[in-house]
């Protein structure tokens, strides 16, 4: 019950979703209260469905027909019960085959719907009203009791039809027995009495009226559990269409825990295949099955966040019990967490510029001075590279190191300068195309040593195309500086996000040094400044991407996971 009731909840949790056709939803929207046709009771098929009104009518006609088989079996034995057919034993035979064959060729009409199921009713009361009246006659009148049987077919006539016609029959039917007296005390025939046939007229009306009553009610009530059950498919689908776009993941859970639903986002997430519902999370999961047991146990402990795999997004899972205890079930909500870190990365990339602004005027200053003075000092005539080359090996110390400082400051400038990202669309491959010729020119590189592949051909990424130039050229130059002679680029799909790869044939990198070779100014080269690394990860974070080193890869192999392109991307 808890798991059901969570479907209808999570609307108010629910994001803003892309607007895309919901023809059954819409259906639902315009038939809402206010809206509503007014039934038309002159037409039972608006009522009900037409399918249930011909078994409501086959179930009437069974009953004819079992009454006609009866007295037919009766007439067949040879022995009638007081009173049938005690007046007119002759009338009594003839009539009851003559009502077993309309009854088999009203089944049959009913089989074929010949003529319309709505003109059938009216027939088959008027010859129940016919037959039963002659048998009556046949039988001593109003006093065999046979007119009793009017009553049933009166009352099965006025629940398939609407009121007028149902107190049409009444009015025919103590027409008939009205008829019936007048001619037996003309002919002479069976004793009469008009009290008896007064009194069961008005309960041929009595009937008529409670039974049309009822079934309207019934039809009315039909109607509205149609309306409801048509509002809560559309409800449902409204609220499945609503977890499905949620860019928050979101799974529904039960006690053992086992997948009841998951979302898109979820999938995605955690990088479950098509087929999770009912598997154990700790099937799909273990790493989020841990946490979810550690939750159980201490609510109030803050969870911790996950990562399914080297190159899968940072996910922090909340949760929510639906009921009283885990045994109710679990709603997990899983946040990705790149764009709350592409929002500290912008606040981080403020207080940056700041420092940077302060440094330009701290630093850049003395050294400038500093460096202007080594290179009079190596123009000096008292300073000869021939006769006094340790000298002069300590200014060219000076020069290079005040250089190298100067590139540390450029890099934090540019940082610190670095815009807002402004991702946009764009096909992958002809840009590659452009940018290999660029770094081939710039670079001096043959163009056979840099070959790229993508796969599937038309894919295309969401980034800032001048920050996303900037992140692969320092990605490529960094590979042809660890002694890379050739390099790759590629790039593909996976789970409906986009990646490329910059692959260089050099020796890699050392198992020991992975956990720092994107930190800022770490380097193991000499004439590197260790910010080409960590800048190319800050503008993928702006551009809600990420990149990762491929450990175990042949050469060096670093991988930019694009945003989903269908995720909403953070202004």
């Amino acid at each position: 019950m808890a798991l059901g009731r969570a479907r209808t909840q999570i609307i108010g949790w629910a994001e803003r979703s892309q607007s895309q056709p919901m023809t059954r939803y819409r259906k639902g929207l315009t038939s809402g209260k206010g809206q509503q046709k007014k039934p038309n009771h002159h037409q039972p098929n608006q009522h009900h469905s037409k399918q249930a009104f011909v078994k409501q009518l086959s179930v009437l006609n069974y009953y004819r027909l079992a009454l006609a088989c009866l007295l037919v079996g009766l007439c067949l034995g040879g022995r009638l019960p007081t009173p049938l057919g005690s007046f007119d034993l002759a009338l009594f035979e003839h009539v009851s085959g003559f009502y077993l064959m309309a009854c088999i060729l009203a089944a049959l009409a009913l089989h074929w719907r010949r003529p319309a199921i709505a003109h059938q009713v009216p027939i088959h009361v008027m010859v129940d009203i016919l037959a039963i009246t002659l048998l009556m006659h046949a039988s001593g009148g109003i006093r065999s009791g046979l007119g009793m049987l009017l009553i049933t077919s009166i009352a099965g006539g006025s629940l398939l039809m609407e009121g007028r016609t149902a107190r049409l029959f009444a009015a025919l039917a103590t027409m008939a027995i009205l008829t019936e007296q007048v001619y037996a005390e003309l002919q002479g025939g069976p004793a009469t009495d008009y009290g008896q046939a007064g009194l069961l007229g008005a309960s041929f009306f009595a009937t008529a009226i409670l039974a049309h009553t009822l079934a309207q009610r019934l039809r009315d009530s039909r109607a509205l559990a149609e309306r409801r059950g048509l509002d809560l498919a559309d409800m449902a689908q409204l609220t499945e269409y609503i977890i499905q776009r949620m860019q928050t993941g979101i799974l529904m859970l039960d006690d053992r825990p086992a997948v009841r639903l998951v979302n898109e986002s979820a999938r995605r997430l955690l990088n479950l295949p098509a087929a999770s519902e009912q598997r154990l999370l700790d099937e799909l999961c273990p790493a989020l099955g841990a946490r979810l047991r550690d939750w159980w146990d201490n609510a109030a402990q803050e969870p911790s966040a996950l990562r399914v795999s080297d190159t899968g997004a940072e996910v922090m899972p909340r949760f929510a019990r639906l009921g009283s205890d885990h045994r109710a079930g679990t709603l997990v909500f899983l946040e990705d967490m790149t764009a709350m870190a592409q929002q500290a990365q912008q606040l981080k990339l403020a207080s940056l510029g700041r420092l940077a602004a302060g440094i330009a005027h701290e630093v850049r200053n003395p050294l400038g001075a500093i460096s202007h003075a080594s290179q009079l000092l190596a123009e000096s005539p008292a300073l000869d590279p021939a006769t006094n080359r340790g000298d002069y090996r300590l200014v060219e110390i000076i020069q290079e190191h005040c250089a190298r400082v100067n590139d540390i400051i450029e890099n934090i400038l540019q940082l610190g300068r670095g815009s807002r990202a402004q991702p946009e669309e764009m096909a992958l491959r002809p840009w590659l195309e452009k940018f290999i010729t660029e770094f081939a020119s710039s670079e001096r590189l043959p163009p056979p040593r840099i070959g790229f592949e993508v796969e599937p051909p038309e894919l295309s990424v969401h980034a800032d195309p001048s920050q996303l130039r900037q992140i692969v050229w320092n990605l490529c130059h960094n590979g042809l500086r660890h002694g890379g002679s050739t390099l790759q680029l590629r790039a593909g799909i996976n789970a409906e996000q986009p990646w490329l790869d910059v692959i260089d044939d050099g020796p890699g990198v050392a198992p020991e040094l992975l956990t720092q070779i994107f930190e800022p100014f770490f380097t193991s080269s000499a004439q590197g400044t260790g910010m080409g690394l960590y800048i190319a990860r800050e503008l993928c974070a702006s551009n809600q991407a990420r990149l990762h080193y491929i450990a175990g890869s042949a050469g060096g192999c670093f991988r930019i996971v694009f945003a989903d392109i269908r995720r909403r991307q953070v202004a």
